[in-house]
């Protein structure tokens, strides 16, 4: 039977919030591959109570720790400690990590328990770190597609066909997608799709195309683009902020012109 650590009366908490259901967070503590993805190869996780963890950091040094309870898809509760046995010993600390609903996020609260002040306050820090790479370590795999469907939203753009490029969109963006920059504001894709038209309309052969890559944190991106004539001369360039769904799909979009057309 595992055995709880008594008389543990310092407190670090943290709070971060996951841009993910609860139940696809709560996957990172039930499978060895997400859990070492989160913190390091040859990391593993036993999802049972009494199961065995190990926590490689990048830096070699190593954590185990027993599972407590495990509550799909809203508690995991585990000891924690060093192989060294410093600062904590194997068993020695108790971390509680809990997940609540909270619109289209989840909100991981976090408690780590400690019997040495100073020790916890070592820890502040570190799990700063280590809630911020799980936020986005998560995301990672929810828009692992973000790229393309990012492709598709330009190749949208450079579509002329308006049935086409309806159906291009409806793939990709949600139906209440925003969209603005200097020269259109729309909230529905039925209205992108009528503001594209337009575009198409006025600057018939007009394409648009990523330029480098995407610099993302979490569900926000950053892409850079080319828009070109039909004759292939360049016309502007500028960068999208894109922001997607917990479902992978685009939920709002803002452009920034770098040079007017």
């Amino acid at each position: 039977m595992t055995m709880v650590p008594a008389n543990l009366p310092h407190r670090l908490d943290r709070t971060v919030l996951i841009h993910a259901r609860p139940e696809t967070a709560f996957r990172y503590f039930t499978d060895s591959a997400r859990w070492a993805a989160w913190w390091g190869p040859g990391s593993s996780i036993e999802p049972r109570a009494g199961g065995r963890l190990t926590i490689r950091y990048p830096n070699g040094i190593k954590a185990h720790g027993e599972v407590i309870e495990i509550e799909p898809p809203r508690r995991l509760t585990f000891t924690y400690g060093y192989a060294s046995a410093t600062p904590i010993a194997a068993g020695a600390s108790l971390v509680t990590i809990t997940l609540t609903k909270d619109g289209e996020n989840t909100r991981l609260d976090l408690t780590h328990a400690f019997d040495d002040a100073a020790v916890r306050d070592e820890h502040v820090q570190g799990w700063r770190y280590q809630l911020s790479v799980f936020a986005n370590v998560v995301c990672d795999e929810t828009l692992a597609s973000a790229n393309e469907r990012i492709d598709a939203w330009f190749g949208a753009w450079s579509e002329p066909d308006d049935a086409r490029r309806t159906v291009a969109l409806s793939q990709v963006v949600l139906p209440t997608v925003h969209f603005k920059d200097r020269f259109g504001s729309v909230a529905t894709l039925e209205d992108l799709a009528a503001h594209l038209t337009g575009v198409q309309r006025f600057m018939p052969g007009l394409t648009i195309e990523r330029a480098g890559m995407t610099r993302r944190c979490q569900e926000v991106a950053l892409v850079d683009w080319v828009a070109r004539s039909a004759n292939g001369e360049e016309r502007g360039r500028g960068t999208n902020v894109f922001e997607f769904s917990v479902d992978g799909f685009i939920a709002a979009v803002t452009g920034f012109w770098h040079q007017n057309l």
